[in-house]
């Protein structure tokens, strides 16, 4: 047996008492495996990446929804039609996501494997609050490749037990540089993200049902893809459609492809009689 390992072939660092963080774990020991670490060389900068871009989150009667549009465009060419921006995090929290596609899509596995991580370490699962802190942090540690032309801005969303009854859908947005900020009612985040919160300004309202939630979300990613052209809206031709998911206390649940279908239509078909959408209610 090699000197500094154990039965099994584990070296000395599995069974060293360090924190329940799966990333720091990496960083201390191999961080040659995580790609959110890497920088590129000095004077490089990235370009011609594929980026994501507009994803938003509301709250609802009974939680919170998260949408993302399907488009990834390469400076500008569309890079694809198809991307998923909406993934679960765990059981009661998603992360969706505007930049880089490939760190992106990175970031998001790794924290999925740092939430489950903390609960085997540690035997329960973090609150949403410390949820958004860890995803913060890892953040911050792709500040070097964000400067480069590498950036990432997640969305984060999920249920809190601990929250007041019809309070309990959250949503934290965050910076370059890891900073956490809580959201009231809706936020959005990349390139069309100025035309959906505008949107949302008018649309939201508290106590939305599920439908009326998601018809919002599906409205003001269609504004912004409207004024943003690497914004992707509802492909009916190819039948491509807005990701929807929603977190209750139930779980994550995405919605059903009919169902986004279904709501995707009767939108645009709204849309021939008001292509500018829905006025606000005064």
């Amino acid at each position: 047996m090699a000197r500094g390992e154990h039965e099994g072939g584990l070296g000395e660092e599995f069974f060293t008492p360090g924190s329940s963080s799966f990333t720091e774990f990496l960083a201390a020991h191999r961080p040659g495996l995580l790609s959110t670490r890497r920088v590129l060389p000095d004077g490089v900068r990235a370009e011609g990446v594929p980026h994501g871009t507009t994803v938003l989150a509301l709250t609802y009667r009974d939680g919170v929804l998260i949408a993302g549009d399907r488009r990834a465009t390469m400076g500008n060419l569309i890079a694809q039609r198809d991307l998923e921006k909406v993934h679960p995090a765990d059981d009661h929290t998603a992360v969706a996501f505007a930049g880089s596609v490939g760190l992106a899509l990175d970031l998001v596995k790794l924290y999925q494997v740092e939430l489950a991580h903390f609960e085997k370490i540690e035997g329960i699962p973090m609150t949403l609050a410390a949820k958004a802190t860890r995803l913060a942090t890892m953040i911050r540690g792709n500040l070097a490749q964000a400067m480069q032309g590498l950036a990432v801005v997640p969305l984060l969303a999920g249920h809190d037990p601990a929250g007041p009854e019809g309070g309990r859908g959250r949503i934290f947005a965050f910076d370059l540089a890891g900073g956490r900020y809580e959201k009231s009612g809706f936020h959005a985040e990349g390139s069309g993200s100025p035309y959906a919160r505008g949107a949302l300004k008018k649309l939201y309202r508290p106590g939305m049902t599920r439908r009326e939630a998601a018809l919002a979300a599906l409205q003001a990613l269609y504004d912004a893809a409207d004024d943003d052209s690497a914004t992707g809206g509802p492909d009916l031709t190819r039948r491509i459609y807005p990701v929807v998911s929603v977190i209750t206390e139930d779980g994550f649940e995405r919605l059903a492809e009919a169902e986004t279908e279904r709501l995707s239509r009767e939108m645009v078909e709204q849309r021939h009689a008001r292509p500018d959408g829905p006025n606000a209610a005064v």
